[in-house]
């Protein structure tokens, strides 16, 4: 009885100091889930659609992208090749989580099928309480992050039908939250040579590949060169 009672306080403590890290990703998830479900449901989808695949496959560029495969004709190779490229930066996401998932036990399957952009920043960044167990902390950072694209994407499916203003514009929301996601690290560092790097490498590979082919080099190019300074980095001060 003591061993359950001390495991819920355990799951308690993780679950009340990973929901305030949360909440910026709340508000966009929401909004821009309803914008997913309301977009499955005007393309002539029912609502258990983006319900299931936001439930099943929670990668939201390619749940967009998968409405119009959907409605096309059936071209496996071309949703594969479309899907690792759409998501290949979660390559470089499970490289520097390897660490921090190790010794998490059954745990690491859920945390590896949820690590989005979002929680990825968070549970890379995350000042975590000594008191909270950090394996506990991640799950429900990853969680709580999968029920509020669930929540968005069924709600906007179950009541699109019934939404008459444009809605144009409004993915703009995801790129809104990288940028406060941003700056929230960025005040949390006290030097900032890695963001500056990463800034500038990313427009180097912009001018260079142009903006269909820039991200994957930029990433490649981002973690060669943190990689080779990580040493000088981390002496420093910086963040990386």
């Amino acid at each position: 009885m003591q061993n359950i009672q001390n495991k819920r306080t355990v799951l308690k403590k993780a679950l009340y100091a990973a929901f305030p890290n949360t909440i910026p990703i709340l508000a966009g998830f929401l909004f821009l889930g309803m914008t997913y479900g309301i977009y499955m449901n005007v393309s002539g989808f029912c609502f258990w659609y983006p319900c299931l695949m936001s439930l099943t496959i929670f990668a939201g560029s390619v749940e967009f992208v998968a409405v119009n495969l959907l409605l096309g004709a059936f071209h496996p190779i071309q949703a594969l090749a479309m899907t690792l490229m759409l998501n290949a930066r979660h390559l470089f996401y499970g490289i520097s989580m390897l660490d921090r998932f190790r010794g998490m036990g059954l745990k690491k399957i859920y945390l590896i099928f949820g690590m989005c952009d979002e929680t990825f920043s968070i549970n890379y960044t995350a000042e975590i309480p000594p008191d909270v167990d950090r394996g506990w902390f991640m799950f429900f950072v990853t969680l709580l992050n999968h029920l509020y694209w669930f929540a968005g994407a069924t709600l906007g499916g179950i009541f699109g039908s019934f939404i008459t203003f444009s809605t144009e514009g409004l993915d703009f929301v995801m790129t809104a939250m990288f940028v406060v996601i941003f700056l929230e690290q960025w005040l949390k560092e006290e030097r900032h040579e890695s963001s500056l790097l990463g800034i500038g490498l990313s427009v180097l590979s912009l001018a260079a590949f142009g903006s269909d082919g820039f991200l994957i080099p930029s990433m490649l190019s981002i973690l060669a060169v943190l990689t080779l300074l990580k040493k000088p980095l981390t002496k420093g001060g910086a963040s990386l």
